[in-house]
C-alpha cells in the first residue's frame, strides 16, 4: 500500500469509529486526524471537506451493497406476479452480512452510521443517496409498493422510516441483546440470526392493514 493510500485508510478507519461511536456532528476533524496520527491537511487533501468524508466513508460499504441490492430487486422486478413482502426484505440479508468482510462488525457499523445520517440530519447524505443510487432505491419502494397495493405511497414512506429506526435502534444495541439473550434465554445469537429475526417484525409492520378513522 502506497503512502497516500495508507493515509487516506487511516484517516476513513477512524473517521468510521468515532462516527459510529459519537455521531457525525458530534465528531471533529481534528479527533479524527489525532486518532489516526495524521495532521488536519491531510482530511482536506484526500477529502476536501467533512461532509465528503462522511459521504466516502458510507461509500466504502454502499460500493458493495447498492449494486448487489439492483441486481437482487431486478431479478425480484421481473417476476409476474407481486412478491411476498417478507421475500423482499430478505433480500437484504446476503449484501448486508458481506459487508463484515470489508471491515470486522462491518455490518453493524454501516447500519450505526447510516442511522447517524438520520439522527444528526445529513441533508448532503439525501442528495448523496439519491444522486447515486436513486435508481436502486426507487425498484425497493415500487417492490414494496406492488407488495403491499392497499398502502397509499406517503403510509409507505412513514412504515419504511419507522423500519429503519427498528433497524437501527436493533443494531446500536446489538451487543446488549446478545447478551441479554444469552443471559436471560440461553441464545447464542450472533448479527445475521439477529437480522433474520428482523425480516418478518419489519414485513408484518410494513404490511399492517390502515387503521379506519
Amino acid at each position: 500500500m502506497t503512502s497516500k493510500q495508507n493515509t487516506q485508510q487511516k484517516i476513513l478507519d477512524a473517521a468510521e469509529r468515532l462516527f459510529a461511536d459519537t455521531g457525525f456532528s458530534a465528531t471533529s476533524l481534528r479527533q479524527i486526524t489525532g486518532m489516526a496520527e495524521v495532521n488536519l491537511a491531510s482530511v482536506n487533501y484526500h477529502f476536501g471537506s467533512k461532509k465528503e468524508l462522511i459521504q466516502a466513508v458510507l461509500q466504502r460499504y454502499l460500493a458493495v451493497l447498492m449494486p448487489r441490492l439492483d441486481q437482487e430487486f431486478s431479478l425480484l422486478l421481473s417476476s409476474q406476479k407481486p412478491n411476498d413482502l417478507s421475500k423482499v426484505l430478505s433480500v437484504f440479508v446476503e449484501p448486508l452480512l458481506e459487508l463484515n468482510r470489508i471491515q470486522n462488525r462491518g455490518t453493524t457499523l454501516f447500519l450505526q452510521l447510516l442511522g447517524r445520517g438520520y439522527t444528526d440530519v445529513q441533508g448532503h447524505l439525501r442528495w448523496f443517496f439519491n444522486h447515486h443510487y436513486g435508481r436502486t432505491l426507487d425498484k425497493f419502494v415500487l417492490l414494496v409498493q406492488q407488495s403491499c397495493p392497499a398502502l397509499p405511497a406517503s403510509e409507505i414512506f412513514w412504515r419504511l422510516h419507522f423500519s429503519l429506526g427498528t433497524i437501527v435502534f436493533t443494531m446500536a444495541s446489538n451487543e446488549a441483546l446478545k447478551d441479554i439473550a444469552a443471559a436471560d434465554f440461553n441464545e447464542v445469537v450472533e448479527i445475521d440470526g439477529v437480522i433474520k429475526r428482523l425480516i418478518p417484525y419489519l414485513a408484518a409492520g410494513i404490511a399492517a392493514p390502515l387503521q379506519s378513522d
